[in-house]
């Protein structure tokens, strides 16, 4: 079944509700493609293996967490920039971004999702009066060792985590990708343990200074809930067929 571009955009924007957020690049459509659109191919980052996966299987449009168009970002569509542009136009492909709103949705996100990878219940974001803050916490019935956690999260995402710590969890907290600067703010309210994608060279000594556990489990791993996530549910929605593509990342 096929459905329209703008129709695709109108259940997507009402979903992750873009205008709630101040992000760093542009939510909702960023290349407009044909009109029709009976295939959509998910993946995190609009880069140029998954947009060349996406022709190979006949996509019409492409959904990612990482699109492009970033405040710091040469606008000029030029090298690597303008063959990714040109194979979308080409192709007719539309490609839809979501950044911070695919992260925070309460369901489908990928905060969401990292949650339940962690096993936490009643999770919720950090701060109900500030949704751009991605940032969440949840609470293990029984206290955890932290190694466990690590291990179990490691085998989920089929990848080696860098773990922090050899106490135990009760109150965890998380917040996907790049989110290790949000450790304070989990400290702060409280947590055991926090999660993240990324880890830099001060994260560990907040850690050890502030009692608090942590695990850096990939920017990429952690971020590809919320695309699979959202294609599926438009796949229920709409009818059109959904393929997840994930092209491999390390970092």
């Amino acid at each position: 079944m096929a459905t329209t571009r703008c129709q695709m955009l109108k259940v997507l924007d009402e979903l992750l509700e873009p205008g709630r957020f101040r992000d760093y690049a542009p939510n909702g459509l960023q290349v407009e493609g044909r009109d029709l659109i009976a295939t959509v191919v998910s993946g995190v980052t609009a880069s140029q293996a998954l947009l060349d996966a996406a022709v190979a299987a006949g996509a019409d449009a492409v959904l990612v967490h990482h699109g492009y168009f970033w405040k710091s970002e040469n606008p000029c569509l030029v090298g690597m920039k303008g063959r990714r542009i040109r194979t979308l136009i080409e192709a007719g492909m539309s490609l839809f971004a979501y950044h911070l709103p695919l992260d925070c949705h309460p369901e489908l996100g990928n905060n969401a999702g990292l949650g339940r990878a962690l096993g936490l219940s009643g999770f919720a974001p950090l701060r109900l009066d500030e949704p751009s803050l991605p940032v969440f916490v949840g609470e293990y019935e029984t206290a955890r060792p932290i190694r466990e956690v690590a291990d179990i999260l490691g085998d989920g995402l089929a990848r080696q985590v860098l773990c922090e710590g050899d106490g135990t969890v009760r109150r965890g907290a998380g917040c996907r990708g790049g989110g290790e600067g949000y450790i304070d703010e989990a400290a702060d309210a409280g947590a055991d343990l926090f999660v993240t994608g990324e880890v830099s060279e001060q994260t560990i000594h907040i850690a050890r200074e502030r009692g608090i556990g942590f695990i850096a489990a990939g920017h990429h791993a952690t971020e590809r809930f919320g695309v699979q996530s959202v294609g599926a549910w438009l796949a229920e929605e709409l009818g059109v067929d959904h393929t997840f593509i994930d092209i491999d990342n390390p970092a």
